[in-house]
């Protein structure tokens, strides 16, 4: 069912009552208190990835470290690097 006023905007009938979505902006920002974690996982090869992963890290030089370690026992040149970081959402008024 549609809104008659605002033609944009998703509505739902129930039995309870009608729902409207509006918009309203949420900004985010960094957690100060959490570390971003990182972590490589290597996909050289040519039939298969090797799949080698460091599990996380909290610093590049750790990563960089194992990426070398690993580097040096296989010879293994490709990987990809996951960098995960809490936010936290900031909601703002109602528009």
């Amino acid at each position: 069912m549609s809104d008659s006023t605002n033609t944009d905007a998703p509505a739902r009938s129930t039995a309870r009552g009608r729902f409207r979505f509006r918009e309203y902006h949420v900004t985010t920002v960094p957690d100060t208190l959490a570390l971003p974690t990182r972590a490589a996982e290597c996909v050289t090869g040519e039939d298969r990835n090797c799949g080698a992963t460091s599990g996380p890290l909290h610093t590049p030089d750790e990563l960089t470290r194992w990426i070398a370690d690993h580097c040096a026992a296989t010879g293994h040149e490709l990987y990809e690097q996951t960098t995960r970081t809490l936010l936290r959402a900031e909601p703002g008024a109602w528009q």
